[in-house]
């Protein structure tokens, strides 16, 4: 075998190990890869055993539809080394301190409304014993429930979600994502060029000046330019 079809054979190999790893990270079937790609399953996987190639547009609909950076393909890393550790913080002991701040939530607002249990169960019909365990954590509040009472005690569902543990930063960073993307292109092209990053740090920095000393800033930009 020439030193080539050596270069080829490993190549293709390795790409089909990143290919199975990259669908397996995204829990996807080989006939949905394959259908992704306009492909019969058959020469898909053969692709993922390293025994055929995929052409560039091939590999490209397959990034699209994993949702994967298409450069994925061309290092040496899997999905699974790139994920990073687990989550640090345990679920039963984060469904507890949530549970405990949505019911101090509660208890405040029905506080600053100058209402009993026995009045916000009389409006909500919900049991004060209930509602007397919801506020202190002690009971899982059930989302039907949780809306009645954020109802009456007028608070949006939307103000008790997670903001600063782990799945509220998860929130956030999708919230950022898509508030970027919804920039116009050249914007979006403008912020994402390294080049332009002291510009984008010189913006947030006026932005924080009061309307004195940006007065101060444009009069003596002027008395430059002039």
């Amino acid at each position: 075998m020439s030193t080539y079809q050596q270069t080829i054979r490993v190549r293709g190999r390795k790409l089909g190990i990143l290919i199975y790893d990259a669908r397996i990270s995204r829990a996807h079937t080989p006939e949905k890869c394959a259908k992704a790609m306009n492909i019969p399953v058959e020469d898909y996987l053969k692709i993922e055993a390293g025994e055929l190639a995929p052409t560039l547009p091939q590999l490209e609909l397959l990034a699209f539809h994993l949702d994967i950076p298409i450069e994925h393909f061309w290092g040496n890393q899997t999905m699974a080394s790139l994920a990073g550790p687990e989550p640090v913080f345990q679920v039963k002991q984060l469904v507890e301190l949530r549970q405990r701040i949505i019911g101090t939530r509660l208890r405040m607002a029905r506080t600053a409304l100058n209402l009993s249990v026995t009045e916000l169960a009389n409006k909500t019909f919900i049991p004060g014993e209930k509602i007397q365990q919801y506020e202190l954590g002690q009971t899982a509040i059930p989302l039907p429930e949780l809306e009645i009472l954020a109802a009456e005690l007028e608070i949006r569902t939307e103000d008790l979600l997670d903001k600063r543990g782990p799945i509220g930063k998860w929130r956030n960073d999708k919230a950022a994502v898509q508030q970027f993307l919804e920039l116009p292109p050249e914007i979006r092209d403008f912020i994402g060029r390294p080049i332009n990053q002291p510009f984008l740090e010189l913006a947030m920095r006026l932005s924080n000046l009061s309307v004195e000393k940006l007065r101060g800033v444009a009069e003596g930009l002027l008395e430059i330019t002039f």
